[in-house]
């Protein structure tokens, strides 16, 4: 996807050699699944760069969906995410363009959307508030962009401490997006995904693993014995390893883009397929209240785990 670059992608813009595992600092991993890792995110960057110099919203998505193929454009909508809320915090004074995007071409691409919107979060030290002008409920996968952000350009380091502006309930979404960025930083072994939770405190070990759950399923990269040999090491948290699982196979069914990294991860992770795991955070939705002191995206996550826990969790020591 190579296209001249307006003023403020020249500005802004980020390299697409910036996807290279050497360039992150990454270990190498097997030559096929770096290479797909590694594509993903020069397809986040395509994505980001033509948000930074589209016209509109609708020829941002037509630019997507006629350059991206279906499997991969998820990716792309994410990092153009990322490219208009970060034109929204620079330019406060304009129509929102995230909202634009959202509200029309973008709509099947919600989920992956606003997890991109958390990108520019993480780069911008005034924009936590910006957070609150998203969806309600979807919103609160900007802290996940955020935690992935900094996982993923941590130098192949996980970094061990918050960010000071997040309250307790921003960090387990900043965690579950942290640990989707194990995914990349580990080049999708189990062992290293496992090794690098079990080297952070043990309480955000269940939100790790969703993120790892999420990505296993929407990035894919893992045949059936290592996704098999991943639920095992998850051990005790095997039911949250399922609801990212889960979640995974809701954005993509909702975009109408499932691969058979898709089903696998699900069959694997979840039990069951992936229409049967989508379905159970549909369920989980159901008469979900607003946000209280428990907010509705924390009840949500807890009833999807409920809905999918394999009866017996047992930890498996790393």
């Amino acid at each position: 996807m190579a296209r001249s670059a307006g003023p403020a992608c020249a500005l802004l813009g980020i390299g697409r050699e910036a996807a290279s595992f050497e360039r992150r600092g990454f270990l190498p991993a097997p030559p096929a699944v770096q290479q797909r890792l590694e594509g993903i995110g020069r397809t986040f960057i395509d994505g980001y760069r033509a948000a930074l110099s589209a016209a509109s919203a609708e020829a941002l998505a037509a630019q997507l969906d006629a350059e991206i193929p279906l499997a991969g454009r998820g990716f792309a909508y994410e990092g153009a995410g990322m490219g208009l809320a970060l034109l929204d915090l620079l330019l406060p004074w304009t129509a929102s363009r995230l909202q634009a995007f959202l509200a029309g071409p973008a709509l099947a691409h919600c989920y992956i959307v606003h997890v991109g919107a958390g990108w520019a979060l993480a780069r911008l030290p005034w924009g936590e508030g910006y957070r609150r002008r998203l969806d309600p409920l979807l919103g609160w996968l900007a802290y996940d962009g955020w935690g992935f952000h900094r996982g993923y350009f941590g130098g192949g380091r996980i970094p061990a401490a918050y960010p000071a502006r997040l309250g307790m309930a921003a960090r387990r979404v900043h965690d579950q997006g942290l640990g989707r960025s194990l995914w990349f930083v580990c080049g999708a072994d189990p062992w290293r995904v496992a090794m690098a939770v079990a080297g952070l405190d043990a309480g955000r070990h269940a939100d790790l693993w969703a993120g790892v759950g999420l990505a296993a399923t929407y990035a894919g990269g893992a045949g059936d014995a290592a996704l098999a040999e991943l639920r095992r090491l998850a051990g005790a948290h095997a039911g949250w390893l399922a609801q990212g699982a889960a979640f995974a196979a809701k954005a993509r069914l909702h975009a109408g883009n499932p691969t058979a990294d898709t089903e696998r991860g699900c069959r694997a992770l979840c039990g069951c397929d992936a229409v049967t795991a989508a379905a159970a955070t549909d369920r989980a939705l159901q008469a979900l209240p607003a946000d209280g002191p428990e907010p509705a995206y924390a009840l949500w996550r807890h009833r999807i785990h409920a809905l999918l826990r394999p009866r017996s969790e047992e930890p498996v020591p790393c």
